[in-house]
């Protein structure tokens, strides 16, 4: 495996969702709670003619999105006051054309934030937490190959800060701390301080390109650029991914390392902006 070679696949897939019944198509831009108290939910989508909408959240609530007929379509709703089963909520788009046609979206979900100002019930108890805590707390183990072997190596990343747009239930990008320890490797031990770019997709959670900065205190310092795939989520909070990652340093080039690893990542705990 060459030593300087990364190979950053860069896939942007922007999620469009076309209406299932009726005749006018409806492109959902848009849809998610921002994690920040009080919650508000954003959703946007565009039609392929004028028409007038609505949307109606979990088979319960009903709110009017555009009274006038248009292709263009937006509504913030503040979530204070309703209250919900699980933190999937499902919805759906009804749109009315200038002939009287009416347009029923498929049925989409959308993420909620996991406090219990928007569910229902109890509080989570004891146990829970503790198996959140243990999740949280889960190492990601690592396959390390420099040029004289290959090791195993475990890595905890905490997220520090999570900065949001506009749109979809992750951020656009975060800043992260993360140790590693290689185990009998030739440099065992490692802090990362790094920023990676987050870019949501339709078929899996999103794709992460990165750049890190690492040292290991005694002179061994160097960047790691990085790709990293989220695959799908965990009680909609932590989301398993894999990562691929090469580990340059400024002064032993015969020490430069490849990573493959698997994880969890959450921003549940980081600061947000």
């Amino acid at each position: 495996m060459k030593k300087k070679l990364l190979l950053v696949v860069f896939i942007f897939c922007y999620s469009i969702n076309w209406a299932q019944e009726g005749g006018t198509e409806i492109s959902v831009l848009d849809a998610f709670v921002t994690p920040e108290k009080p919650h508000v939910l954003k959703l946007s989508f565009f039609t392929n003619e004028p028409v007038k909408s609505v949307f109606i959240l979990n088979n319960k609530y009903e709110f009017t999105v555009t009274k006038d007929f248009s292709e263009d379509h937006a509504i913030e709703i503040l979530m204070k006051g309703y209250t919900f089963d699980s933190t999937t909520v499902p919805y759906i788009i009804k749109v009315t054309n200038k002939n009287g046609d009416v347009t029923t979206s498929e049925i989409y979900d959308i993420a909620l934030p996991a406090d219990n100002e928007l569910l229902k019930g109890e509080s989570p108890n004891f146990f829970t937490l503790c198996l959140g805590g243990i999740i949280f707390g889960m190492p990601s183990p690592t396959y390390s190959i420099f040029k004289d072997g290959k090791y195993f190596s475990l890595s905890k990343e905490i997220t520090l800060f999570t900065f949001f747009g506009d749109g979809f239930n992750y951020p656009v990008a975060l800043i992260s701390a993360e140790y590693a320890h290689i185990i009998d490797g030739p440099k065992k031990n490692f802090l990362r301080i790094g920023y990676k770019q987050i870019i949501s997709t339709k078929y899996i959670e999103y794709i992460s390109p990165g750049l890190n900065g690492f040292t290991d205190f005694l002179g061994f310092n160097g960047i790691s650029p990085e790709i990293s795939v989220g695959w799908f989520t965990l009680y909609n909070v932590f989301t398993v991914y894999s990562k691929y990652r090469f580990n340059t340093n400024f002064n032993e080039g015969n020490l430069n390392f490849h990573e493959v690893s698997i994880g969890l990542y959450s921003s549940f705990f980081s600061l947000n902006f």
